[in-house]
Order: C-alpha cells, then structure tokens, then sequence
C-alpha cells in the first residue's frame, strides 16, 4: 500500500538511498578498488625508493650523484643559495623530470608485466575455453539434428515413402 503522507515518502526515499548505498558498499568492486588503491600507494614507495636508491646513482655516476639536480639555466646567471633556493634566473629542472619520468616507466612495466600481461593471457585461454565448450554444444546440437532426420526417413520409409497415398 502506498504511502500518502509527506514525511513516509520522504522516509521511504531516505530507506532506499540509504539501502542503495549499503548495496554499493557492500558490492565487491568498491572493496576490490580500495585495495587496489592501498596496493598502489605502497609500491609507489618501492617504485621511487628503486629509482632513488639505484637508478639515480647508476645515472648519476655520469655526472652529479642526484638526477634533481640536473639543470639548464633559460636566464642567466642561475644563481642558488645554500637551502637550494634560486637566487637569480630561470633554471629549467630537467633532472627531476627525468627522474620522475623512469619511475613512472619502471612503475608501468611493472603492472604491465606482472598484472596486465598474465591477466590477459588468462582472459585468452579461458575465452579460447568457452569457444570450445560452445563448439562441442554446436556439435551435440547438429548430430542430434542429424539423428532426427533419421529417425523422420525411417519413419517415412516404414509409411511407404513420401508420395504413397492411403492410410498408414
């Protein structure tokens, strides 16, 4: 029975949103989404650790031991103080975005080589399975069509064949 009154409707509406939500809460994405989150955050720190630890100093073995410090100057003269603070003209810090840019490429290739690449391949095989499963149905399907026939040509032969006339 519907409700007539304004304050039922308006609790009525509240019940469902808040059933909604409970839903959605409870709906295995949000919850696999988290984690996936919370995973994320920790190899991010591993990722920068790896390229801070060991690729910045193999890089810097070239030049300066630390990739942010790498810089072009655009004005000159670029002048720093002693807290790293430019003092005088526009230095461009190439080196911070290279070193940002090998922990993005190392943090890719981790999740294409480790989660993407395999989940793919399994996607593959498991569809590469069904397409299987569906042809040996096909097949079952057409031999019993075929058995059918069979029996309908017997049957028809045991009459007399299609152009007798008379009863059976």
């Amino acid at each position: 029975m519907a409700h007539t009154t304004k304050g039922s409707l308006v609790s009525d509406k509240k019940d469902s949103v808040l059933e909604g939500f409970k839903a959605f809460l409870t709906r295995g994405n949000v919850i696999d989404l988290a984690v996936a989150v919370v995973i994320g955050a920790a190899f991010t720190n591993v990722v920068n650790s790896l390229v801070k630890g060991v690729i910045n100093p193999v890089v810097g073995a070239f030049g300066t031991k630390d990739l942010d410090r790498y810089t072009s100057c655009l004005q000159d003269p670029c002048e720093t103080n002693a807290a790293g603070e430019v003092v005088s003209g526009i230095p461009i810090m190439w080196g911070t975005v290279l070193s940002s840019t090998l922990s993005f490429l190392i943090t890719a290739a981790v999740v294409y080589f480790l989660m993407v690449l395999p989940m793919a391949k399994y996607l593959a095989r498991r569809a590469r399975q069904q397409a299987a499963k569906e042809r040996v149905e096909e097949v079952m399907e057409v031999s019993e069509l075929e058995v059918l026939k069979e029996i309908r040509d017997a049957l028809v032969a045991q009459r007399g064949g299609p152009g007798r006339s008379g009863t059976p």
